[in-house]
């Protein structure tokens, strides 16, 4: 078992990063530690705990911006930001349902540093981007021990590098992350959900293609097969569909959701989701509830061409006796397979001519150490990676091994 260092701020940070560089040692970064299953498993010699590390340092809901420290857990942010009509426009998904733990439990929903290590993001991505979209700042300790900070609370003082697009989605790879400001956005005062029956994977590409593709602002848009769809809240025996959500003032979304309506009527009649039933809806859809509590039965996470999806995930079912669904307007496939096993080879492989990553999120450690977590890089882009990693943590200290061996 390795060492604990609870850190209270950031010279605690700097201090032990750069004692355990001087020393030969590498960390593991954690929080509340809800990230901990992501990733490739690796081994340190100590835990950088900055779960200590936390409170809201910054909150103007006329300017819509927050800071916070990094171990800050998500429910006190959201909640503050509830308590004000705002929200994380980003909608990160809670993976703590997914990864084994209670939706209740504070400390599985994590923490502001690990969401965003991770670049976590919803549904609603496809209308209002990921997390890194949603950054105007960052304070970090280096690998090298050494502070730093990049952007500002505003955005006409975001300048220089985008660090903050670069630190989204490093899993604490490249730097401890200490601090983060985030752009927030007005909570809309109610949705609705049109849910359209469709028969087959090349029907519901049209049928999202054709939503995305209109004026109605869609901010949710999800193919869900009739195994998926009817374990899902308010599709209980419902058939194959295609779910899009509309949000905002309540003669807009109306107004939008005739529309809509009649943009798809080629492809059938649409069933309507009121506010509480389509937020319950979307809540599922972002935290993969269909394939939560099924054991370590391996599951993916796979982006590509929104087109292509569906198609993808009714050949990967075949293939494998996977399940799946498809959000983001068909561009994230979420696959379950049956059993433990990962089969990245024959993922990677029905993948590979379409474009795109898979990602592998729930899956034993076993499994996790003898498969690609994540997808394998070409020898440029590699190269690339190696040279960022060095320019940030020269020594390999932090959190080595996480995402590619030897980075």
């Amino acid at each position: 078992m390795s060492d604990i260092i609870a850190a209270r701020d950031e010279a605690d940070v700097a201090d032990a990063v750069r004692t355990a560089l001087g020393a030969g040692k590498t960390l593991d970064i954690t929080g509340h530690g809800s990230m901990r299953a992501l990733g490739r498993p690796s081994q340190t010699d100590t835990t950088l705990d900055l779960s200590r590390l936390s409170g809201i340092t910054l909150y103007e809901p006329e300017e819509l911006v927050l800071s916070a420290r990094a171990g800050t857990p998500r429910a006190d942010i959201e909640q503050m930001l509830a308590n004000c009509g705002q929200m994380l426009a980003f909608e990160p998904m809670d993976l703590g349902p997914l990864l084994g733990r209670g939706p209740q439990d504070g400390a599985a929903r994590g923490t502001l540093g690990g969401l965003f290590a991770v670049n976590l993001s919803g549904p609603r991505r496809i209308s209002h981007g990921a997390a890194r979209d949603h950054a105007l700042g960052i304070k970090a300790v280096s690998g090298r021990g050494e502070p730093f900070k990049s952007g500002g609370r505003v955005v006409k003082n975001v300048t220089g590098y985008d660090l903050p697009r670069l630190m989204a989605g490093a899993f604490g790879t490249l730097a401890v992350l200490t601090e983060v400001t985030l752009k927030v956005l007005p909570r809309p005062p109610m949705e609705e959900t049109l849910f359209v029956p469709v028969a087959t994977p090349d029907a519901a590409a049209a049928a999202l293609s054709t939503a995305m593709g209109s004026s109605c602002e869609v901010s949710g848009a999800a193919y869900l097969p009739a195994g998926v769809a009817g374990r899902l809240p308010g599709l209980s025996g419902a058939p194959s569909g295609v779910a899009l959500r509309l949000e905002g003032v309540e003669p807009s979304v109306h107004a939008r959701r005739a529309m809509l309506g009649a943009v798809l009527a080629p492809f059938g009649a649409a069933q309507g989701m009121e506010t509480a039933a389509s937020r319950a809806l979307w809540q599922a859809v972002r935290d993969v509830i269909p394939f939560c509590g099924a054991g370590e039965q391996a599951v993916w996470r796979i982006s590509t061409a929104p087109t292509a999806g569906p198609a993808l995930a009714a050949r990967l079912c075949a293939e494998l006796g996977a399940q799946a669904y498809c959000d983001w307007a068909g561009g994230l496939v979420w696959l379950r397979l049956p059993g433990e096993a990962a089969h990245g080879e024959a993922v990677r492989a029905a993948l590979a001519p379409l474009g795109g990553h898979a990602t592998l999120i729930r899956a034993s450690a076993a499994e996790r150490a003898r498969t690609e977590v994540f997808q394998p890089l070409d020898g440029a882009l590699a190269a690339l990676m190696k040279r960022v990693k060095e320019s940030f943590d020269p020594g390999l200290v932090l959190n080595p091994g996480r995402m590619h061996a030897g980075m």
